[in-house]
């Protein structure tokens, strides 16, 4: 089906929609703009990535068909002094983007199953991680060639891939078996910690922006569930408001508490 983008403005009122964008195909990922503040990218199933201006009320500015298959994944690059995206398909490849030129820098290639997730590094500038239905988590750098780092994660589809946002080396990844896991890419043997309590798949995994051992995690289970690593009992709190599958979900950058 068709799809739409919604940006949402939350004042005084409440939560306004601002603006919508509809698309001919389904919308699975979108990522803001670091550099501009009403820019921001989505991916469809058509494989196309959208360029949208929020303060423009036609769109998209521009739109990127390079991936085969249904480009599922979107990131921004968080690092200063670059202003790069990486886009990950259900073609098994992940596509290094500047939004400034119409076409894709490079391809990345080495995943033998659909990319979920591609999320880039906090830390190491041009530096991300895909995670993927070949149960594997790959660390890449966008200056070699070739894989960087390959970690079965899971003996399942991993669907989901995060950064620490306080420690360089610390990821944590969400599969279909209902688990998530913490890895220390200079020890990947074994994982740091494994969390469990979902009882279906995990669809999306984000690390706090405030917290280094605070996390959060959506699933098929219709719940949101936070968690901290550090704790003998890391499953702090379950959210039950859902009534069908939680596919995303962030927590924000300014508001301590808010998800």
């Amino acid at each position: 089906g068709c799809g739409t983008l919604a940006v949402l403005e939350q004042n005084e009122a409440g939560i306004v929609l601002l603006r919508s964008f509809d698309w001919n195909d389904g919308l699975f990922d979108v990522t803001w703009s670091e550099n501009n503040e009403h820019v921001l990218i989505t991916s469809s199933g058509d494989g196309s990535l959208q360029i949208w201006d929020t303060a423009k009320t036609k769109g998209p500015l521009q739109v990127c068909k390079e991936h085969t298959q249904e480009a599922y994944s979107v990131d921004w690059s968080q690092t200063r002094g670059e202003h790069l995206v990486v886009s990950g398909s259900w073609d098994q490849t992940a596509k290094l983007w500047d939004p400034a030129v119409g076409k894709s820098l490079c391809t990345f290639k080495g995943h033998e199953g659909v990319i979920y997730s591609t999320i880039w590094s906090p830390h190491i500038p041009g530096c991300f991680a895909s995670a993927s239905g070949d149960q594997t988590l790959r660390v890449w750098d966008v200056k070699a060639p070739g894989v960087k780092l390959v970690i079965p994660a899971h003996q399942a589809e991993i669907l989901s891939c995060d950064w620490c946002k306080y420690d360089e080396n610390l990821l944590v990844t969400g599969a279909v078996d209902c688990s998530l896991k913490g890895w220390d890419l200079r020890n990947i043997r074994q994982p740091v910690f494994v969390l469990l309590g979902h009882t279906y798949a995990l669809r999306r995994v984000k690390f706090s922006p405030f917290h280094a051992t605070l996390l959060a995690s959506c699933s098929y289970d219709f719940t949101v569930r936070f968690w901290d690593f550090s704790k003998p009992n890391p499953l702090l709190e379950t959210v039950e408001h859902h009534t069908e599958f939680t596919c995303g979900l962030d927590l924000s950058l300014h508001n301590r508490g808010q998800v």
